[in-house]
Order: C-alpha cells, then sequence, then structure tokens
C-alpha cells in the first residue's frame, strides 16, 4: 500500500544536525495520520507521498521547514523572585508570548546572582535538521482517525 491522504503511516527516524550529529532516534515505529494533520513536518510529509513500507527518504529541513527561526525577542531576563528557589538551568516552565499570547515553554538558560534568563525558541529553533527514515507500515485510517485527525491506539481511543 502507498501513502496518500488519511493512511496511517508507521515509521522509524533519526534526526542529525548538519554536522551529522544524532539529534534523535526512534526506538521503534512511530505512527502518524497523513494528509496534512500536522503529525509530522510537512515537506517530510510530502516526500514520503507514494512510498511503501520498507522504502526510505531523507529531506532536509530549513529552520522554517522545522522549528522555526530563533527569535531573540523569546529570551527574557526575570527576577529571581518570579521562580521557586530550586530553579535551575535546564528548568523549563509554560508561559504566555508577549505578543502572541499563546501558550509556550521557557528553558530557563542563565543564573546569575537575582536573574534569569529563559528562552521561549525551541532547542532547535535557528537550525537546519536532516531527516532520515524508513517506512516500516502503511494502513487505511479508520474513520475515527480521520474525524479526530490522529492516529489511535490498537484498542481505539477515548477522549
Amino acid at each position: 500500500m502507498q501513502i496518500a491522504r488519511n493512511t496511517v503511516v508507521a515509521l522509524n527516524y533519526e534526526l542529525h544536525d548538519t554536522d551529522g550529529n544524532l539529534i534523535e532516534k526512534t526506538e521503534g515505529p512511530i505512527e502518524y495520520l497523513h494528509g496534512g494533520y500536522d503529525g509530522i513536518f510537512p515537506l517530510v510529509e510530502k516526500a514520503l507521498a507514494g512510498k511503501s513500507a520498507g522504502d526510505s527518504c531523507r529531506v532536509r529541513l530549513e529552520p522554517d521547514d522545522a522549528f522555526g527561526e530563533y527569535d531573540a525577542d523569546l529570551v527574557h531576563l526575570e527576577p529571581r523572585g518570579k521562580f521557586p528557589e530550586t530553579v535551575a538551568v535546564g528548568m523549563q516552565f509554560e508561559g504566555r508570548g508577549a505578543e502572541s499570547g499563546t501558550s509556550l515553554i521557557y528553558t530557563v538558560t542563565h543564573i546569575a546572582g537575582d536573574k534569569v534568563v529563559v528562552d521561549g525558541n525551541h532547542p532547535l529553533a535557528g537550525k537546519a535538521l536532516d531527516f532520515s527514515c524508513t517506512v516500516a507500515a502503511v494502513r487505511v485510517a479508520t474513520a475515527e482517525e480521520v474525524t479526530h485527525g490522529h492516529v489511535h491506539g490498537a484498542h481505539g481511543h477515548h477522549h
């Protein structure tokens, strides 16, 4: 079966930076609903169209095709008093974007004295990435999966 709109695709993938360093690798296949449901990067979805189980593909993702450009406006210097006493570099907090008002995850990147630097950018923002994958399986999506816009497990899905 070929990958087309409203098929469920199982794939194994590796994500590398442009220097070849491994960023992420699946431990067993992941599944997504093919056809513009935002389950995978659009450029990867386009490259996978028409492929079948056993086929592979490799796609170079520029920042705009992946996690976006790095936005310096998402880096903020905040008073340490806004954070728990146990605040440490690498901790993450949910907050609202100043301009968009949308929910963002901010990562603590630096602590100096009574100031904390938080960054609302995705850790891979501004980076080109190499996505390589092998298709493990393709099946027709259920009507329920298409209606909900995502893959359900072996025993269905309850909302």
